[in-house]
């Protein structure tokens, strides 16, 4: 049933994608300015642009263009960069682990700070500590992503000198150690959200008749909290975490920036103000496909949390 359900899903996708890649060659068409000037600079006579026109593809017809790349795409070909002078499937593969790597990284953290919140808070509702700790949702969710990043550098980073102030690196475990600030400024966006939907949904499965009936059979409070209470909790807040998992996404464009990490977010803005086309084309592309998979495993996680879903 789970197998169907799941191929069920991934036909959905084939016009998803469909949809995503004419979105993203279109939207690129509409950003001002010409890559053949760009790159030519003050050698951008004419003929010399016409020229790259025609080497480009650029001369032809948008629908012609869009066929070319599909072709392209369907043979793994993103282009080649302008800028870089290097594939952009190159530049993907170079950048892309370290885009990953953060999103997987917040998504932990965001869990493991919303968890333990979320609980002591439904334990006694409109209590002081569901009060604070509703609060300090409150104000999680008033601050920028780019503040935080920087708050973290000065009081983590420069002062008490516990994490590197920005870079990746070198070796694995410097990688893990770098990204533990940007990993937390994610997950403090993404935390209050997730505390908020656990902390309700907490609340709502402790005060209903199965919890009831568990403890009038004897359960313990371990086993209504965390068998019953959580376990019924964590499927909206399931769905609260992939839906902002792929809002952030494209968010990791201020973060990486904020932390110099070499992710593609980074790479995304140095492209743009390069006029790097073919690079910017093929990291939207990715960002869009990340943003369908986050979705496509948020929806396999809330079957497997929820039978109904899948018999359905």
């Amino acid at each position: 049933m789970l197998t169907r359900y799941i191929a069920r899903r991934l036909l959905l996708l084939v016009p998803v994608v469909f949809g995503v890649t004419l979105l993203v060659f279109f939207s690129i068409h509409l950003v001002p300015g010409d890559p053949a000037r760009s790159f030519l600079g003050d050698r951008a006579t004419p003929t010399a642009v016409a020229a790259l026109h025609r080497e480009w593809g650029l001369d032809r017809p948008v629908w012609v263009q869009y066929w070319l790349f599909v072709k392209r795409l369907l043979h793994g070909d993103l282009g080649h960069s302008l800028f870089y002078q290097a594939s952009t499937v190159s530049l993907l593969k170079s950048d892309l682990p370290v885009t990953l790597l953060l999103l997987l990284y917040g998504a932990a953290f965001a869990v493991a700070i919303a968890l333990p919140l979320a609980l002591l808070a439904a334990l006694r509702p409109d209590g002081v500590v569901d009060q604070a700790v509703r609060a300090i949702g409150v104000v999680g969710l008033g601050m920028p992503g780019f503040w935080v990043g920087t708050m973290l550098i000065l009081l983590l980073a420069l002062d008490a000198g516990l994490f590197p102030v920005a870079g990746y690196g070198e070796g694995f475990g410097q990688h893990l150690r770098s990204l533990v600030l940007p990993g937390l400024t994610v997950a403090l966006s993404v935390a209050p959200i997730l505390i908020r939907s656990l902390r309700q949904g907490m609340i709502a499965a402790l005060n209903s008749d199965y919890v009831a009936f568990a403890r009038a059979k004897g359960a313990g409070p371990a086993t209504v909290l965390l068998r019953y209470g959580l376990r019924n909790a964590a499927i909206p807040a399931v769905s609260v975490l992939g839906v902002n998992i792929g809002f952030l996404v494209g968010g990791t464009l201020v973060i990486e920036n904020v932390f110099a990490l070499p992710g593609l977010g980074s790479l995304m803005v140095q492209s743009i103000l390069n006029r790097d086309f073919p690079v910017v084309q093929g990291i939207t592309l990715v960002f869009a496909l990340l943003v369908v998979l986050v979705y496509l495993l948020t929806d396999v996680a809330y079957a497997l949390l929820d039978p109904r879903v899948r018999l359905g």
